[in-house]
């Protein structure tokens, strides 16, 4: 397809870097946002990448966005996620907290409680709980990926000695026919321990997961017990949770 040259120019960059914003964009070309913004909804029209609020994303199924820019997307809307998880999440609780900057947004938030004890295999959530000096902070062993995230056989025994009060948990993408995907077999295994363990599980998802294909199915959106985003999902997805009566909470 013959695409202006700008909007050329923006494919590639985002095919390359993952995830770039729409003021870095708009600084590169040297025109408005708004023009940057016209751009990027052309595109993800014709399906060549995905809008994201402040930014644009080209999704793969079979490898993740680097975890820097992850960090960087949906920033907002993943702080509102994780004021309203935290909010949950009684003092002297127990919990798993699984990888992903969403639920590392929500581990910051968690400081503000007392007496938790947690069971992670994210190491950004362990160094951040294990400065509060009455916290219990326990970390699965396994392999360590450059994310942080620990993952393997060893991590999903650990996992498996537990049952917990609550898990927190993330994911790459949620298919509307309700799947739960994710790029790692790995992670997906230590993540299915971890949701089989808790007796409360909360999804933390911020819209752009919705629709976002991954090549891992961890499972059914039956799993999780409640979902807290920030947009309504479909009428067909908000019916799926409705018949497996999962609590949605939009904030």
């Amino acid at each position: 397809m013959n695409l202006p040259p700008r909007q050329q120019q923006i494919l590639e960059l985002v095919r390359d870097r993952g995830y770039v914003s729409i003021e870095e964009m708009a600084q590169l070309y040297v025109v408005t946002p708004q023009t940057i913004r016209r751009d990027i909804n052309q595109l993800a029209e014709l399906n060549m990448l995905r809008r994201y609020h402040g930014g644009a994303a080209y999704d793969s199924s079979v490898e993740n966005t680097a975890y820097s820019m992850r960090a960087d997307q949906m920033r907002d809307e993943k702080q509102r996620i994780a004021e309203a998880v935290a909010s949950q999440i009684p003092d002297h609780a127990s919990l798993f907290i699984n990888i992903g900057t969403t639920t590392e947004t929500i581990a910051r938030e968690l400081l503000n409680h007392t007496g938790l004890k947690v069971i992670t295999n994210n190491l950004h959530v362990a160094a951040l709980l294990s400065s509060k000096a009455d916290f219990e902070v326990l970390v699965a062993g396994g392999t360590v990926r450059s994310d942080g995230g620990v993952v393997g056989q060893a991590a999903v025994d650990f996992i498996q000695q537990f049952k917990v009060d609550y898990a927190i948990v993330g994911i790459s993408g949620i298919d509307e026919d309700g799947s739960l995907l994710d790029f790692d077999y790995q992670e997906v295994r230590v993540s299915q321990a971890i949701i089989h363990n808790a007796r409360q599980v909360i999804l933390a998802a911020d819209s752009s997961k919705f629709g976002r294909n991954a090549m891992v199915r961890l499972g059914s959106i039956s799993l999780i017990d409640c979902l807290v985003t920030d947009q309504p999902p479909s009428p067909a997805f908000s019916q799926l949770l409705h018949q497996h009566k999962i609590r949605l909470d939009v904030i």
